[in-house]
């Protein structure tokens, strides 16, 4: 059998193994955990300057991104882990792909080799933590929320390069009647107050798996780095980054609506929550201090999981008034998915020296504009209201 420019003879041992070792997946792999650098439960550098570390989670500061970049280095990308990132010999690594939803459930697992003989492509999107902006829900808006108290650097944008899942459900064979996918990761179990929720995976709808969601082992020309889910992650653009599974241990393809802890007990509001909102940032130090001069050029990004930004706004003076960004994007990529940032700035004039807050506001394609309140939720998901970014004029 060759389907999809699949290479029969792994194709077919991939099945063998298959239909004999569904649910050990995991024995295959060679997974360590442990930390070279930064902190404890993340092996790449977190340098005080670029990063603010939470401990398993690290966040870019938005003061040391480059405004003449486009792309986010993985060097410089945000790190969300549940546990700990795993160390995984590529050579050993296979995904496995299996459940009732498959002509055959017993499934196939597929090697690296296997997956890189589909067609290549590479598509340019946001990648964001859903938790991005949650302490605003605290100091901006005086409402209690849970987990990491993220500001705006939870996110980055990254050139993917990868494999369509489409490609590799046609070839693994997808009854008509499967609707669910759930993806499933190889770092270790999570566990909170002393309940193991096992690795962290998350279904998605059959139709997005058709749609655009990749099978990724590469960033921006290189390969991931472990943080970012070396060998293989999923990736589903425009969705909550815990969509985006890391360190991708399996598929399963299900006839009936799969759930998990991650799209039931967490990232819900009303339902799994999909779609990131619209959100802008400031390139520049909370609290700066800005040299008072006839020019003060003010640059940021703006970006949606649902369409191209369409306009942004930005006030100097607390939202009183406003004026339009002037769009830019030196060195942006071509093609791709179409959900890359938009970037932009503004020259301020003549600001007298004193304390401000600035505001910037986008509205994207679908129409959807950032609103003046977030809605509140426990989880502190989707804090997408504009922020007020205080900056002194000396």
């Amino acid at each position: 059998m060759t389907r999809a420019g699949l290479n029969r003879r792994s194709f077919l041992t991939a099945s063998a193994l298959g239909a004999a070792a569904v649910g050990t997946t995991q024995a295959t792999q060679s997974v360590t955990t442990g930390a070279a650098a930064g902190a404890p439960a993340i092996l790449k550098p977190l340098p005080v300057e670029r990063f603010v570390d939470y401990g398993t989670n690290a966040e870019t500061r938005w003061d040391s991104v480059d405004p003449r970049r486009y792309l986010t280095p993985q060097a410089d990308l945000f790190v969300r882990n549940h546990t700990a990132t795993p160390r995984i010999d590529a050579g050993t690594y296979r995904l496995e792909i299996f459940g009732d939803g498959l002509r055959d459930p017993a499934g196939v697992q597929l090697t690296l080799d296997d997956l890189k003989a589909f067609r290549h492509v590479e598509t340019t999107s946001v990648h964001e933590c859903t938790g991005n902006g949650r302490s605003f829900f605290a100091t901006q808006q005086g409402q209690e929320v849970s987990g990491t108290k993220w500001t705006l650097g939870a996110v980055g944008a990254v050139r993917w390069r990868g494999v369509r899942l489409q490609d590799v459900l046609t070839a693994v064979g997808v009854r008509q009647d499967a609707v669910s996918v759930q993806a499933t990761g190889l770092d270790a179990s999570y566990v909170d107050k002393g309940v193991d929720y096992g690795r962290v995976r998350r279904p998605f709808p059959i139709e997005k798996a058709y749609d655009d969601a990749l099978l990724v082992w590469g960033a921006n020309g290189e390969d991931l780095l472990p943080d970012h889910g070396y060998p293989l992650r999923l990736l589903l653009p425009g969705w909550i980054g815990i969509a985006s599974i890391k360190w991708l241990g399996s598929l399963e393809v299900s006839t009936s609506v799969l759930t998990s802890p991650w799209d039931t007990k967490w990232y819900n509001v009303d339902g799994p929550l999909t779609v990131n909102p619209v959100r802008s940032a400031l390139e520049l130090e909370w609290n700066a201090e800005i040299p008072a001069g006839e020019r003060i050029v003010l640059s940021g990004r703006s970006w949606s999981g649902a369409a191209p930004i369409a306009r942004v706004e930005i006030s100097t003076d607390g939202g009183r008034t406003w004026a339009l960004a002037v769009p830019h994007a030196p060195g942006r990529p071509t093609g791709g998915h179409g959900l890359g940032w938009a970037q932009w700035d503004h020259t301020w004039r003549n600001p007298a020296p004193g304390a401000y807050e600035v505001l910037v506001r986008a509205t994207d394609r679908a129409g959807r504009t950032q609103p003046d309140v977030a809605a509140h939720n426990p989880g502190g998901y989707f804090f997408d209201a504009v922020v007020r970014h205080p900056v002194t004029v000396v």
